[in-house]
């Protein structure tokens, strides 16, 4: 008698291997057959009619903040993921010097727009080191299991103080001193180290993450002591138009070390067949084998704009300091008629072009998000230019409204990379490349302006049964790249596989009604602060090694995650 048979289902099994109809049993938290003759369970799951997959691994979240408080790691367990990366990009919260929290706090605030407020009521601090921060996380049951990476921003600050916060040059002891640290944070469990090299990060004041500006040196010194460990991925975040600068110290640090280099890879509108090089890239290392991996978004990299966000276009204008502190019923009032209305409809005078340039500019390339939903391959017609052309209304009366509508919770989505063709097909491609993998799902990240935590949800309905604007991706294929292979990145080599032996970690989706609620705006952090959520309708069941943590897409209220430490 096994403890539960998930039986009847059509099981893809992570493999990459053609979907079949097949049984699963699970016993004390474990795959022990996948078949059609296996015997009775305890329990038994129907999954007559569904899809029967592996729990999703994302490689790309930001909770390192949001574990210290929330158990279900929302977004991402609405999601069917049942493993995630924190950590990356650079930005983190260890090492911490006690005198470095409200720096911490105004770094993440700025790169990944979580609200300040939020981290600092949130933050249940009691650690200084890194190995003393997973102590931390280690005494907390969650939904799903997460592992950590060392944040080169953190860690340039706790040595360097001032001089690394301020991206001055490491010398030869810094660089020792940060290389001690990391390989004693990866002893104690980190899955990688990380880093930003990018304009876009910068803190709460317009600082660049600590290690922005590091020297080849630096950064091989701290890969030199991954290598000396044995385990670790190097993440980090390029400039994107200025990528192939950076291949040389990339292929010098992978080639030397055998780390993993794993670097965030986009399509730019200024640069938009960059990307065609950076594949020729990474092709050519591969074939080297160098270890070096581009991590592409399924999706467009975008705005979502609303009133209640941290972003939208009627902030660039002089009028939003008049309605900016009022109630959202008193701003959707003022909006819709009246000498407010009339004051955004005109252009304003003395400002330099900024409303015409950063507004308009933009509502150019945007999309309304329509009927409760996000249109993330939208179509050039149907854009606000394209609507403004037809029927003459200017660009901002089509915000505003659109804006207003729902009681002032529509929405504008603007893409800002991946988009440059007006289409996915960046993103076909580069998915499509064997050098590439799966994430940027910024799950935790980017509260008021992008939910893209549900990605791994996504890529199941646009890529494999949705798209209808270029060719899709086979199921197989989609779940293989989500779970097992990015299992297999950070070495996690007990999962992502519906096979005797792994871990029971397991989807049962109802894949033909699988789809996404409402986006909105929730305020549901620490002291109330603002994020943007959109939760999957169609999971029926997921299991967490073994133990049911989600039922027709709402919680069971077990917390069987874990921390998980180093390579398994």
């Amino acid at each position: 008698m096994h403890d539960i048979v998930i039986r009847g289902g059509t099981v893809v099994d992570g493999s990459g291997a053609p979907a079949r109809a097949a049984d699963v049993a699970i016993d004390g938290g474990v795959i022990t057959a996948v078949g059609t003759d296996i015997g009775p369970g305890t329990r038994e799951v129907d999954a007559t009619g569904l899809l029967v997959t592996p729990g999703f691994v994302d490689v790309h979240t930001h909770y390192d903040a949001q574990a210290t408080w929330d158990p279900f790691l929302t977004p991402s367990s609405w999601h069917g993921v049942t493993t995630v990366v924190m950590g990356n990009c650079g930005v983190g919260f260890a090492p911490a010097a006690p005198d470095r929290h409200e720096w911490l706090i105004e770094l993440m605030e700025g790169v990944e727009d979580i609200p300040g407020t939020a981290l600092t009521e949130g933050i249940e601090w009691g650690w200084e080191t890194f190995p003393e921060y997973l102590d931390a996380l280690d005494q907390r049951q969650y939904a799903i299991d997460l592992g950590a990476q060392i944040p080169h921003g953190a860690l340039r600050a706790y040595v360097m103080g001032d001089r690394g916060a301020h991206n001055e040059p490491a010398t030869a002891a810094d660089i020792a001193a940060m290389a001690d640290l990391v390989a004693e944070g990866l002893r104690a469990g980190a899955l990688g180290f990380s880093t930003s090299r990018t304009s876009l990060h910068k803190s709460k004041s317009g600082e660049l993450v600590p290690g922005s500006y590091a020297e080849a040196d630096e950064l091989l010194g701290i890969a030199e002591a991954m290598a000396s460990v044995g385990h670790g991925v190097f993440e980090f975040a390029p400039t994107h138009h200025n990528l192939l600068s950076e291949w040389q110290w990339m292929y010098d640090l992978a080639n030397k070390t055998g780390r993993t280099v794993s670097f965030n890879f986009s399509q730019v509108d200024t640069e938009p067949d960059l990307w065609r090089d950076v594949l020729a890239k990474l092709d050519e290392a591969r074939a080297d084998d160098v270890p070096i991996v581009g991590q592409v978004h399924g999706r467009t990299v975008g705005l979502l704009m609303c009133l209640e966000g941290s972003v939208n276009p009627l902030m660039f204008h002089p009028a939003w300091g008049r309605i900016v502190d009022l109630p959202l019923a008193e701003q959707v009032a003022a909006l819709r008629s009246g000498p407010i209305r009339d004051e955004f409809l005109t252009l304003p005078e003395g400002d330099g072009g900024l409303f015409e340039k950063a507004a308009l500019g933009g509502l150019a390339k945007s999309w309304a998000v329509a009927d409760g939903d996000i249109d993330y391959e939208p179509h050039p017609d149907d854009s606000l230019a394209a609507v403004s052309a037809r029927t003459g209304v200017s660009l901002t009366e089509l915000a505003i409204d659109q804006l207003i509508s729902a009681d002032g919770h529509g929405m504008l989505y603007s893409p800002f990379m991946n988009y440059a063709y007006g289409d996915l097909s960046f993103n076909y491609e580069a998915m499509r490349n064997p050098s590439t993998r799966f994430g940027l799902a910024d799950a935790g990240a980017h509260c008021r302006v992008i939910c893209d935590g549900g990605t791994p949800t996504f890529m199941l309905t646009h890529w494999t049964r949705d798209r209808h604007r270029g060719p899709q991706l086979d199921l197989e294929y989609v779940i293989h790249r989500q779970t097992r292979q990015t299992a297999e990145m950070y070495g996690l080599s007990d999962r992502g596989l519906l096979q005797p032996g792994y871990r029971a970690d397991v989807n049962v989706i109802d894949y033909d009604a699988l789809t996404f609620g409402p986006p909105r705006m929730a305020y549901d952090l620490p002291g109330g602060a603002p994020r943007l959520v959109q939760k999957a309708l169609g999971y029926r069941h997921t299991f967490v090694a073994g133990v049911e943590t989600v039922v027709d897409d709402e919680f069971t209220g077990e917390l069987p995650g874990r921390l998980l430490r180093g390579p398994r």
